[in-house]
């Protein structure tokens, strides 16, 4: 029994050393805005609304293959909306070529994502999803550029771009 305590004791504390490198704890999820009841589809309804992509993307936490999509390189001034509910996410202002075939930005529109911890590569990670319909955009890392030092690495296939 104490092996077993031991154990879980240390899990834990590696558990706290990583989250602490990766600055996990100062995400917070937001509760539900006003509006989210609407956007609660059926998953037949959203394969209806989705291409099979974007379906995977943004209802079963897929990721597209990097370097696929054209908003990697999309320069013009604009907003960036979800895919799924076209509820404005980020601005073109935020965006950068982060190198790592996947469009990036540094910081998000005020109450457009909820965040949650990601367990599936073991070490946590922490995923984003639109704050309106839940679906899943990408994943948030500390090596991001100034001021936030945050890089939002998003899957093309779960955004709209809007030019200005």
């Amino acid at each position: 029994m104490k092996i077993n305590y031991l154990v879980l004791n240390r899990r834990k504390l590696i558990f706290l050393f990583f989250s602490s490198i990766m600055g996990l704890f100062d995400r917070t999820i937001k509760a539900d805005q006003p509006g989210t009841e609407n956007w609660a589809l059926t998953n037949e309804e959203w394969k209806n609304r989705l291409s099979t992509e974007a379906y995977s993307v943004l209802r079963k936490e897929g990721t597209e293959r990097p370097f696929t999509s054209l908003l990697n390189s999309e320069k013009r001034d604009g907003t960036f909306y979800c895919a799924g509910c076209e509820l404005a996410l980020f601005s073109s202002k935020t965006k950068f070529d982060s190198g790592t075939g996947w469009p990036s930005f540094w910081d998000h529109l005020p109450k457009a994502i909820d965040t949650k911890l990601d367990f599936k590569l073991i070490v946590p990670r922490t995923e984003y999803h639109c704050s309106r319909c839940g679906g899943h955009q990408g994943h948030v890392f500390p090596d991001g550029p100034k001021p936030t030092g945050k890089r939002y690495c998003n899957n093309g296939v779960a955004l709209i771009f809007q030019p200005n």
